[in-house]
């Protein structure tokens, strides 16, 4: 359908307007009006006013050129694991030899010609 808007001769889609029509119960008239307010043919001062107030209110996260503050955290040390872990390191010693031993959790261990780990995990209690 052709509409002639302001001079401006513009092509409004036929589907759409009989859509509207039928979706919203409204006139022909209120349906090319509403199809002109949301293509931008037309202005509404109080959409307008809404948008720029939500303009002002929208915070704008951009990315910043400062570098980011970079915290360290602070490793807690499971003293029940620490503990545990040694007695397994004990038991172990007299029949192989331990090569590496990483905080409380693991240590790795070689048996003749053969490298094994061990990792011990702490579970969570369950709810």
């Amino acid at each position: 359908m052709k509409y002639n808007f302001n001079g401006k001769e513009i092509n409004i889609p036929d589907a759409e307007i009989e859509n509207s029509m039928k979706l919203l119960s409204i006139s022909k008239e209120e349906a090319i009006e509403m199809w002109l307010d949301d293509n931008d043919y037309t202005t509404n001062e109080e959409v307008e006013k809404l948008t720029e107030k939500a303009k002002k209110e929208v915070k704008r996260y951009e990315k910043s050129d400062a570098p980011r503050k970079k915290t360290e955290k602070v490793r807690k040390v499971d003293d029940e694991k620490k503990t545990l872990l040694g007695y397994l390191m004990d038991a172990i010693r007299p029949h192989a030899n331990i090569t590496t031993v990483k905080n409380e959790a693991e240590f790795s261990f070689t048996l003749g010609q053969t490298e094994y780990t061990v990792k011990l995990i702490k579970h969570r209690a369950k709810k």
